[in-house]
């Protein structure tokens, strides 16, 4: 093993990187422990020179990145043909770590991961960084839930390792976005499709894209929808299934268009849900050789029978505005008076809807809407959340419109 890589002294090995070994060592400049990730720069000379100018850039550019949910970078080095990045060491697990444990993590608690996710790398899209492999392998979660995005700028420098050596790019296929797959130039959106992936998968308790090899999962990713989560884990509240469907969509101007939003909303829907109780500690494994973590859904008994139509693929496209102010309108004309549609529409300044839509937007409506992602249930069996929903949606309506009132006469 080695021992000393630039003035960084080793400790430990911790485990194994995309690009190399990584390792706990000490800084004993400053007398602080760091974790090292090792890259191998072990190619041809010609390939060499231009894959270590990358290397730096790419580091260099990922060491400007200063928030508490992605990993610091403190110093970049090289030692022989191998190069080193030191970074903070964090007290935590892998994500991944933490979901192959079994069961699912409580759906507040999985939202407030996912968030935090969206919070880093909204910091890092605004200073034209891209993260290109958002999974789980790259986030470490402490045992205080605390979320920190690593790798940014390595992501990068992997693919372009590959496709040096082999011609082709080779990435997480479950993870990747449909651009990725064909090879287009990606922005912020390709990560914001990847966290949905990786939501999706937290909550459901299986990737929304799967298959026996890389092309039936890159196939799934090109063509299909996934059943809304809430369909495996019924513990998903409704307004996550459309958050999902959003991040996920297709093309890159349905989705989110910045990952802010998508933070955002997360937060939301987080806040609207009862809390599971006490942070679960992550982290720990009980000694008695528990197998899963404290407080999971067992999603063994999630599963729903005799639902084959709802547990197939849909092949049809996604909405362009789940949480828009059109679909607040689709929504309020399903609940609220005429009059009442009119002074919101004038309100909100866009047009009244029209029966159609109106019929599209119903919840029992036979017809899925174009550009939809739905799962269609008997008339029983809806949830009877739908109806309060629509009876407080139009009741904060009024309200609203009562408060405009207030402020327009009074």
């Amino acid at each position: 093993m080695i021992i000393q890589l630039g003035r960084y002294e080793i400790q430990g090995e911790i485990g194994q990187g995309a690009m190399g070994v990584v390792y706990k060592a000490k800084d004993p400049l400053i007398d602080r422990v760091v974790a090292i990730k090792t890259i191998n720069l072990g190619l041809a000379l010609d390939e060499k020179e231009e894959y270590e100018g990358r290397f730096y850039q790419e580091a260099k550019a990922a060491g400007r990145l200063s928030h508490p949910n992605i990993v610091t970078i403190y110093d970049v080095g090289k030692s022989g043909d191998v190069a080193y990045i030191a970074m903070e060491f964090l007290h935590g697990q892998e994500l991944r770590d933490i979901m192959n444990k079994g069961g699912l993590l409580p759906v507040d608690q999985v939202l407030d991961i996912a968030a935090q996710v969206a919070q880093g790398l909204a910091y890092a899209h605004e200073h034209d960084i891209v993260h290109r492999d958002v999974k789980p392998s790259n986030i470490m979660v402490s045992s205080d839930g605390h979320v920190k995005i690593t790798d940014f700028g390595i992501a990068r420098m992997a693919s372009s390792a590959v496709q040096t050596q082999t011609g082709t790019v080779l990435g997480s296929p479950k993870y990747m976005s449909p651009e990725q797959v064909l090879g287009k130039v990606i922005d912020q959106r390709s990560d914001i499709f990847s966290l949905g992936v990786m939501l999706y998968e937290m909550l459901a308790g299986q990737a929304p894209f799967a298959g026996d090899n890389v092309n039936a999962i890159m196939y799934q990713t090109l063509n299909t929808a996934p059943v809304p989560p809430n369909t495996l884990n019924p513990e998903v509240p409704e307004m996550a299934n459309f958050i999902i469907a959003k991040a996920l969509a297709k093309g890159v101007e349905d989705r989110y268009q910045n990952a802010r939003d998508f933070a955002a909303d997360l937060r939301a829907c987080r806040d609207i849900m009862p809390r599971s109780g006490q942070q679960k500690d992550i982290q720990r494994i009980s000694a008695a050789g528990e197998d899963k973590l404290s407080g999971a859904v067992d999603i063994t008994r999630q599963m729903r029978t005799g639902e084959e139509d709802a547990m197939s693929i849909s092949h049809a496209g996604l909405s362009k505005a789940f949480d828009s102010t059109a679909a607040t309108m689709r929504l309020a004309a399903l609940t609220a008076t005429s009059e009442d549609i009119d002074q919101l529409s004038k309100t909100l300044n866009i047009a009244r809807p029209g029966a159609e839509e109106i019929k599209q937007a119903a919840p029992a409506s036979k017809a899925a809407q174009p550009g939809t992602h739905a799962v269609r249930r008997p008339q029983s069996e809806l949830p009877s959340r739908t109806y309060g929903g629509n009876f407080m949606l139009a009741v904060i309506v009024m309200l609203v419109l009562l408060l405009i009132a207030a402020i327009i006469f009074f």
